[in-house]
């Protein structure tokens, strides 16, 4: 999910995802979220999927800094993490984030955006199809859309379901950041999901689950040494 912290200058009013104004205790919260789970990074750089974005991201020129390029925050609603592309930064929302699944999916998916950011010029604060894209590339490739989290949201089907659940998922995200009706973030979805959901880079497939998300990255890592020999 795209992220824009209210207060700061952005390009426009269409998006924004609040931060909880500090209160007692909040900042030393933060900080223990800080040290423990993002900038020890021992937590999450294990999970296959973060291993194999965060070198991608290297490999592309945009190597990840825990300590410059996260940070863990308070924040309103349901609302997980996202990323600011003001600032290039992951936002990890600690009073949201329940378990370490789900801190390895956020920043996986958080990750994917950051991946997009860097290689492609992305105009996230005024062309949703942009923004559109990414969230469909981030729905697919992030573990979102598991079956088995589709399982534990007691979502069931079979026919084309998880097409149907990064749509679904895309849409949602869109409309948590963007001032616009759902007609409208439907449209932009539906007008670039075939390119974008077929977009399986840095991963080279949809990595179902953890199993298939080592796979990735054995490849990836062979990949990049094969061209680092030519």
């Amino acid at each position: 999910m795209l992220l824009i912290r209210l207060g700061a200058s952005r390009g426009g009013p269409e998006a924004a995802i609040s931060l909880l104004v500090d209160k007692a205790g909040s900042a030393k919260m933060a900080e223990t979220c800080r040290r423990r789970r993002v900038l020890n990074g021992q937590y999450w750089s294990g999970d296959p999927y973060v291993k194999l974005l965060l070198d991608a991201m290297k490999h592309s020129g945009c190597a990840v800094n825990k300590e410059r390029h996260f940070s863990c925050e308070d924040c309103n609603g349901n609302v997980s993490g996202g990323f600011d592309a003001s600032v290039s930064q992951i936002v990890l929302c600690q009073n949201n984030i329940c378990n370490q699944a789900h801190m390895n999916r956020v920043v996986t998916h958080e990750l994917i955006h950051a991946f997009d950011h860097c290689r492609a010029h992305v105009d996230w604060f005024t062309n949703v199809r942009h923004l559109a894209c990414s969230e469909v590339r981030a729905a697919n490739l992030s573990g979102d859309c598991s079956l088995l989290n589709e399982i534990l949201r007691l979502h069931f089907g079979l026919k084309q379901h998880h097409q149907t659940c990064v749509r679904d998922r895309a849409i949602r995200s869109i409309l948590a950041v963007r001032n616009i009706s759902k007609e409208v973030a439907q449209k932009a979805v539906d007008e670039v999901f075939e390119s974008c959901f077929n977009d399986h880079e840095p991963f080279g497939r949809i990595p179902h689950n953890k199993t298939y998300a080592r796979y990735a990255h054995r490849d990836f890592q062979n990949r990049d040494r094969y061209y680092s020999n030519i």
